[in-house]
């Protein structure tokens, strides 16, 4: 799988890539524009069109219920031609074990039939959860390559750690 934005040796077109994210403190952000840095890509953050709480406990509650009630947030935009990217990066920070819904909605409301997908998120120390399972569910004709999940308190000092995973998905 080719990741930098490079030529493609037999087309000579690009390879193009999405890095898409939702982020809410600010750490998953952080990984998408360090994943951009080093290969390029589009960035596009999923932003819910009602935005959470900036109060924590606020925000936790909100998305407990959300999960519960299987509820799909509408969002502020779409990926206007998804179908142009071969590689597409999902960043979301673990909420309650998974994908907080708006990711949901997005990957309901865009079809990744076909494409590379990357998973990372950040966490508080549960990784990826279930979020793998429930990706993978909702993009079932997508293949899938090894993704990357970041401890909140470590973002800051992960370039070196998304520098080996982008090379180690690089030679899949």
């Amino acid at each position: 799988m080719a990741l930098a934005n490079e030529k493609n040796a037999v087309s000579g077109a690009k390879t193009p890539i999405l890095i898409t994210y939702f982020s809410w403190s600010g750490n998953t952000r952080e990984i998408a524009n360090e994943i951009r840095r080093q290969i390029g890509g589009d960035l596009f953050e999923i932003n819910a069109l009602n935005p959470y709480p900036t109060d924590y406990n606020e925000c936790v509650t909100q998305a407990k219920k959300e999960l519960d009630s299987s509820a799909r947030p509408p969002l502020v935009a779409k990926v206007t031609d998804i179908a142009s990217y071969d590689t597409v990066f999902i960043g979301y920070p673990n909420w309650w074990d998974t994908m907080p819904t708006p990711l949901f909605t997005f990957l309901e409301t865009h079809d990744l039939s076909g494409k590379t997908v990357a998973p990372f998120c950040t966490h508080g120390g549960g990784e990826f959860g279930r979020s793998v399972k429930d990706l993978k569910k909702l993009c079932a004709n997508a293949v899938f390559v090894k993704g990357i999940a970041i401890n909140d308190s470590l973002v800051k000092r992960s370039k070196e750690n998304i520098t080996g995973w982008l090379n180690d998905i690089a030679s899949v």
